[in-house]
């Protein structure tokens, strides 16, 4: 914890004084005590750890968005999204498809393209106080609906690979995810408006308020595993239900909380990617094509679902959709536990996945950069 934590925060204090954000230099220490190079710290060591830290990052960008903020801006959210999975998957498909792979080989690797890991894009944002911006509130819209639609994707093409598409076992999953998700959205808020107050009333605890906001966090994040969609949902999902109930102190303890935890997210990332890989010249041409496309089709794919904002705001999105980060990891580790996909696949899919973590933050800097000057509220006429 000790190596992690301070390492973590150490480089990300010098890529600040490089004008990149922090969370780079929290990255390249991952990478740096990882197994390819000083081989100090495993991944697995801290897995926990890092688990919890993407939870709480979400739960405190929960808790700063509106439920109906984000129904606002549902229809422009839901193209973003649904370009963003069509364009990557097809990209992706057809460059390892034309290097020679097989069929289900290079379908997963575009479906490892098409999850947007939106625990990075929110702490840029976060970071820079853009979390209630128009753009903002379309990205982490779209990236709750790109998480069901990339279930649905690694759903289908996980069936391929065994060779048994069983239609309605695929719609059931969907309609589940999806019910939760509306659910949660619609009657969360109002439903702990009306009980938090009620129980927090009962309670004797100092902290009480905070205690039961993490009974929801850690409910919510396990009825989401079930429900079929990420963990981190659940916990952004809860944080919007308690968005407009709890006071400020909750606000604090949750920042306190995740402050310590998310480097370790972030270092997790860092620590997956095995650097040694890179030396054989087709994995790196291919990573290096793999990652290329990953950007591209999120900037082109999500910022053509988001063009009628303007151009300004197009680009702003499709830069945010941009990190795989563990989602990309997680697709790569199904593929290869089935025996699916090659070495070289998850390579190139890890490869990709910590690349686009880290030039995310890199765009996120450049496309929002200019509103630090900029008034902070943007009108939500958009559908």
């Amino acid at each position: 914890m000790l190596l992690v934590f301070g390492a973590a925060k150490i480089l990300g204090e010098l890529a600040e004084s490089l004008k990149m954000p922090n969370i780079v230099g929290e990255i390249i220490a991952g990478v740096l005590l990882g197994p390819s190079v000083l081989a100090l710290v495993q991944p697995g060591q801290i897995r926990e750890l890092a688990e919890l830290g993407v939870l709480f990052l979400l739960f405190r960008v929960g808790l700063e968005v509106k439920a109906s903020d984000l129904a606002k801006v549902g229809r422009t959210a839901t193209l973003v999204a649904v370009l963003g999975v069509v364009v990557p998957l097809g990209m992706g498909y057809l460059i390892y498809r034309a290097s020679g792979a097989s069929n289900i080989e290079s379908l997963f690797v575009g479906a490892a393209m098409v999850a947007t890991s939106v625990g990075i894009t929110a702490q840029v944002l976060a970071g820079m106080g853009l979390l209630n911006v128009l753009a903002s509130r379309i990205i982490l819209a779209a990236a709750v609906i790109d998480d069901i639609l990339g279930l649905v994707v690694l759903a289908i093409v996980s069936s391929v690979a065994k060779g048994d598409v069983n239609v309605l076992e695929l719609a059931t999953t969907a309609a589940i995810s999806i019910g939760f998700t509306v659910f949660i959205l619609s009657f969360g808020s109002k439903t702990m408006m009306r009980i938090l107050p009620k129980l927090d009333a009962m309670m004797k605890g100092v902290e009480s308020q905070f205690s039961l906001a993490l009974i929801l966090l850690f409910a919510l994040a396990l009825f989401a595993h079930y429900a079929g969609v990420a963990a981190i949902i659940g916990a952004f999902l809860a944080g919007v239900a308690l968005a407009e109930t709890v006071n400020h102190r909750v606000h604090v303890l949750t920042q306190g909380v995740t402050e310590l935890l998310v480097p370790f997210f972030l270092a997790g990332i860092g620590l997956a990617l095995d650097v040694t890989v890179l030396r054989d010249p087709k994995v790196l041409a291919l990573a290096g094509a793999i990652t290329v496309a990953a950007v591209v089709s999120k900037l082109v794919g999500c910022g053509l679902g988001a063009w009628s904002l303007g151009f300004a705001d197009a680009k702003r999105v499709g830069a945010g959709m941009v990190p795989r980060g563990e989602v990309g990891m997680v697709v790569a580790q199904i593929g290869a536990t089935m025996g699916t996909i090659s070495q070289q696949a998850y390579s190139v899919v890890v490869v990709m996945a910590v690349l686009t973590t880290v030039i995310a933050p890199v765009l996120l800097n450049w496309t929002f950069g200019s509103m630090a000057s900029e008034p902070q509220e943007s009108p939500l006429t958009i559908e």
